[in-house]
């Protein structure tokens, strides 16, 4: 009954919408803007007539509010995942893809993702592949999803690929999971620790500088530079600052919004000690195990480097890899290029240089996902025994440094008494 309703709503919007697009020309140059047609397949024929590739549509809400867009709910990537085994068991076990779809609609909790799978079948019903109608939902299902998918409608392996989807994705959540878990807690401590030490400089420290100038005590440099931190922080003159930091951040984000900014910011990233590298390993590991996840289930190669390209997370491994695509293009191997970007260790080139000679580059770069998986799991588990006594130590060093310069004065005149 939902799927009807969802259906009427489908073929109203086809009336002709504005379609808001995100896509690159050959050059791999991002343009946005809008335009009407009549669905997003004759979207995409009018930008690839430009010559350009989308990478997202989005139906252009007429009359919507701000407030709309802002509370808008999202999926979250554990309701795909869980739609993507079942529909994968559903399908394998022979159930057609229509009934499992109406099925899936019902049992998901997100009443956001029911009302997509509800459109999903309504287009499937109405003629169009499974693949066409999950490309309608971007934020949803990435490129990469249709791509595979579209492979194994092909190939006629939907179930298997739909495993393979699954398997990828729960991996990549789980290791995100645990870089995340391995940060929430430096970061929650040194929050903790800056807000004890605020609190401390606003409020108690002006109650003994006031005590020691009634004493009219000679103070140590410590206790005098406590002070002056404090009365800077409590004087008008503070609000001067904040509102330079408030213009600093939105500057830094302005200027991450260009590409040219993004991507020299992407790479002081990959500078920074320690962390730095391990964003390097996550993105030759990403890099890897997306394509080898591609290639598996049949996408061309050509065509999986441009989504992967779009998932590296960094614009310095994605313009290395648009480079290599580009190569390829050309008639070079994929380890060349690859190698000439200075981005990929020599280990990863020289597999990957085996593998294409030998014909088990998707061995290989399988090899080398599972090689960088670990080394990142180990990474973590360094940075997270490591961190904990550094915090531990600026926790010390912060919160006691300010008690003992608050104290020093007040030992110093009972010494003397």
């Amino acid at each position: 009954m939902n799927r009807w309703v969802s259906s009427l709503r489908v073929e109203g919007n086809i009336n002709m919408p504005d379609y808001k697009y995100v896509a690159r020309g050959r050059d791999g140059t991002k343009q946005k803007g809008t335009l009407t047609a009549n669905s997003r397949g004759d979207l995409a024929d009018m930008l690839k007539s430009r010559g350009l590739t989308v990478d997202t549509t989005t139906v252009k809400e007429k009359g919507a509010g701000g407030l709309k867009s802002l509370f808008a709910q999202r999926v979250k990537t554990q309701d795909v995942l869980i739609f993507t085994r079942q529909l994968a068991v559903m399908v394998n076990a022979g159930l057609p893809l229509l009934q499992s779809l109406d099925i899936l609609a019902e049992q998901t909790e997100s009443e956001v993702f029911a009302k997509a799978i509800n459109d999903i079948a309504s287009a499937v019903e109405g003629g169009e592949t499974f693949s066409d109608a999950i490309r309608a939902f971007p934020r949803v299902f990435p490129e990469l999803f249709v791509s595979m998918v579209r492979s194994g409608e092909a190939s006629g392996e939907l179930d298997n690929v739909l495993v393979q989807l699954a398997d990828f994705m729960e991996a990549s959540a789980e290791l995100k999971r645990k870089i995340k878990g391995a940060m929430t807690y430096p970061v929650v401590a040194f929050a903790i620790v800056i807000l004890i030490a605020l609190g401390l400089i606003i409020f108690v420290v002006p109650r003994f500088a006031t005590i020691f100038s009634d004493m009219n005590a000679k103070l140590p440099a410590s206790t005098q530079l406590l002070i002056t931190i404090s009365d800077v922080l409590l004087s008008p003159q503070i609000l001067i600052v904040i509102a330079g930091v408030i213009a600093g951040v939105i500057g830094l984000r302005a200027y991450n919004e260009t590409d040219s900014g993004r991507f020299n910011l992407d790479k002081i990233k990959l500078r920074i000690p320690i962390f730095g590298l391990l964003m390097r390993k996550v993105a030759v590991g990403r890099f890897t195990g997306t394509l080898a996840t591609l290639t598996r289930s049949g996408v061309p190669l050509l065509q999986a480097l441009e989504i992967v390209e779009s998932t590296a997370g960094n614009l310095v491994f994605s313009k290395a890899i648009r480079e290599a695509a580009d190569g390829v293009r050309n008639g070079e191997s994929l380890a060349d290029p690859l190698a000439r970007s200075g981005e990929f260790p020599t280990m990863v080139t020289r597999m990957i240089g085996v593998g294409e000679k030998t014909g088990a580059m998707e061995i290989m770069l399988f090899k080398i996902q599972e090689f960088y998986d670990s080394e990142v799991n180990a990474l973590v588990d360094q940075l997270t025994s490591l961190l904990e006594p550094v915090v531990m130590v600026f926790m010390g060093i912060i919160v006691g440094g300010i008690i003992i310069a608050l104290f020093m004065p007040i030992m110093s005149l009972s010494s003397i008494v």
